[in-house]
């Protein structure tokens, strides 16, 4: 069976593109920019550049394909997405005819067809039928609030709930959804493949909790250890809510605005054919949100500092990455990654943090009050560190030389800390990366964070040119 994937740089589309490989099917991805997908495909991955909106692009891309996934959308695009997504859909409608695709499968939106829909959804709903007009088989999934580690809806869910101890709530979250996780969109989305022959269907799909987005977020927060209060207005129209998301959260504001004209619609599952067809029993609430925040952890814990232009021009004070915030900083060293990494690893205890030692004593002296361990355990070897031990108020999470070194905190404060080195050679040289990150919880997190970020400006400038000078030395 030979794959054609569209939006393989998307949220979806990347967790499907995972999938896929895994199984080991024969994949084609159309992308705009190849570049992101840059080492994140098997070698057996096809890539093919163009746009989605192109005709030749899509003949190109359709050709000898049994299968094609269509999940493009043009919401961050520009005002008139509709129009956009219309004519995309009708051109790969066509090429996909032209081709001798077999089937295509498509992922749209759950929502009464006459329920006033937002644009947004009656977007998702227009497209799903220009598709089955080609005559073609037609999968098409419709799905509510996607629960996932990078989902847009998950992630404005976050932010809100995390710098928001009291919420003015609209009547539309309590508008009834269902919500589903993104492990098991994609296992609809990869199954559909498998399908025998039956012509164009529908299938929702959802989790078993019918809950409102007031619960999602409460759920939320109750996983992350936070208190949040919900008052509930009727005035809050959703140009209001627009205005409201764009002071709270502007990074979320501009699709975020249209996604909140579709609050007003009811998301919920009205058949069971997607159970019964596929057999599944996706995962409740409480699980799909769990799962989202420990992928969280694990993907960030497995995150490495490389000397990528992006990541080592940036010097944070508060950059965030997720609900995570970080401080990173670079050097370069003429020296070899051992040499290098011997400073490294040397840092804390009785040899000092090579700057500012009196404030991590004054941190030192804080924490003890606080019932934390303070700076008192120093460090078992004055030149080695293993996975696993302790080194002052710190825990050695990971220690992998000449490469990696990251410590856990474990000092009391509203969060969760971590400070990673990083030696990377090129070129001769070896750039040492130094990446503070903070895990917040709550508003409280955020006040620690910013409180701090002087001080960080200087002890961790000079913490990284003492290392530096120390590797030099030798």
């Amino acid at each position: 069976m030979r794959i054609l994937l569209t939006g393989a740089t998307g949220y979806v589309g990347g967790c499907l593109l995972d999938e896929l490989e895994r199984r080991g099917l024969t994949l084609r991805c159309l992308v705009r920019r190849p570049e992101k997908l840059a080492g994140r495909t098997s070698p057996g991955t096809e890539i093919v550049q163009g746009d989605a909106a192109d005709p030749a692009d899509l003949a190109r891309a359709c050709a000898g394909i049994d299968v094609a996934y269509w999940l493009v959308h043009s919401m961050e695009g520009g005002v008139d997405f509709e129009r956009a997504d219309r004519l995309a859909a009708e051109r790969f409608a066509a090429a996909a005819t032209a081709a001798g695709v077999k089937r295509i499968v498509y992922l749209g939106g759950l929502g009464a067809d006459d329920d006033r829909l937002s644009a947004h959804l009656r977007s998702r709903h227009e497209v799903g039928a220009i598709l089955r007009a080609s005559g073609l088989d037609v999968i098409e999934f419709r799905a509510s609030i996607i629960i996932g580690a990078g989902s847009f809806s998950f992630d404005l869910v976050r932010t809100l709930v995390e710098r928001l101890p009291v919420m003015i709530c609209p009547a539309w979250l309590a508008t009834p959804t269902q919500p589903i996780a993104i492990a098991d969109v994609v296992a609809y989305l990869a199954a559909a493949a498998d399908l025998p022959p039956g012509g164009p269907r529908i299938f929702e799909i959802g989790g078993p909790d019918k809950v409102s987005y007031g619960a999602i977020m409460q759920e939320y927060a109750r996983q992350r250890g936070l208190w949040r209060l919900m008052i509930p207005v009727p005035v809050l129209t959703p140009r209001l809510s627009g205005l409201w998301l764009k002071l709270v959260a502007p990074r979320y504001s501009k699709v975020g605005r249209k996604l909140i004209d579709g609050l007003k619609n009811p998301t919920v599952v009205t058949n069971d054919a997607a159970r019964r067809e596929f057999a599944r029993v996706p995962r409740n609430l409480r699980t799909a949100i769990g799962e989202a925040i420990r992928s969280e952890d694990e993907a960030f814990a497995d995150r490495h500092w490389t000397d990528r232009e992006e990541a080592a021009s940036r010097r944070y004070g508060g950059h965030a990455e997720g609900r995570r915030l970080v401080d990173h900083r670079h050097a370069v060293v003429s020296v070899a990654p051992e040499r290098a990494f011997a400073a490294v690893e040397r840092i804390g205890g009785a040899n000092g943090w090579y700057a500012c030692d009196w404030l991590w004593t004054l941190r030192g002296w804080i924490d003890r009050i606080l019932g934390g361990p303070g700076m008192s355990r120093g460090r078992c070897d004055p030149s080695r560190l293993a996975a696993g031990g302790v080194l002052n108020c710190w825990r050695v999470e990971a220690c992998e030389p000449p490469r990696r070194l990251r410590l856990a905190a474990e000092m009391k404060m509203p969060g969760r800390g971590w400070l990673e080195f990083e030696v990377v050679p090129r070129d001769g040289d070896v750039t040492i990366h130094q990446t503070a990150v903070f895990d917040p919880v709550g508003l409280g997190g955020l006040a620690y964070w910013y409180s701090i970020w002087p001080l960080h400006e200087v002890v961790f400038r000079r913490m990284l040119a003492g290392i530096v000078r120390a590797a030099v030395r030798g």
